[in-house]
């Protein structure tokens, strides 16, 4: 695994992965500083620790990961990163209990990428849909009234 950062990560490994929730998230991404951003400022996640090789995030009390490409470079799937183009298509990555409007102002304050803006549905949600720096497509909403 190469990594780029200097010194120590903010804690072993092994101790945040025995943490983890029993379902999380690990998105590969080709830069994770330009992907905090979109994460903290527009989903409104709570960054716990980030640097050039990975970042621990929370988003409503979900636990999950960003890693860069480069931290793939021993990984089976390194070859599949290197592919030109969005991530992610087939996989909408759904949290509810975001207000979809209120993200659809910071998202375009930010200059994200917005899929379908935010609206009503029949399956009783009013969400929003966008795309994160690398293609990984996020629907956020809350329950209509």
């Amino acid at each position: 695994m190469t990594k780029k950062r200097s010194g120590d990560a903010w804690m072993p490994a092994a101790d945040y992965g025995r943490a983890m929730p029993r379902f999380t998230l690990n998105l590969l991404v080709r830069d994770v500083q330009k992907s905090i951003p979109f994460y903290k400022d527009v989903l409104a996640a709570k960054v716990q620790y980030a640097d050039a090789d990975f970042a621990a995030l929370s988003l409503q009390g979900v636990d999950f990961m960003l890693h860069a490409d480069h931290t793939y470079d021993h990984h089976p799937l390194f070859e599949r990163l290197k592919v030109v183009g969005a991530r992610g298509t087939g996989a909408e990555l759904r949290v509810m209990g975001i207000d979809p409007d209120a993200t659809e102002k910071r998202a375009k304050a930010a200059g994200t990428k917005i899929i379908q803006a935010a609206m009503d549905f029949p399956h009783g949600w009013r969400d929003i849909m966008l795309e994160d720096p690398d293609g990984y497509i996020w629907a956020v909403g809350v329950a209509i009234p």
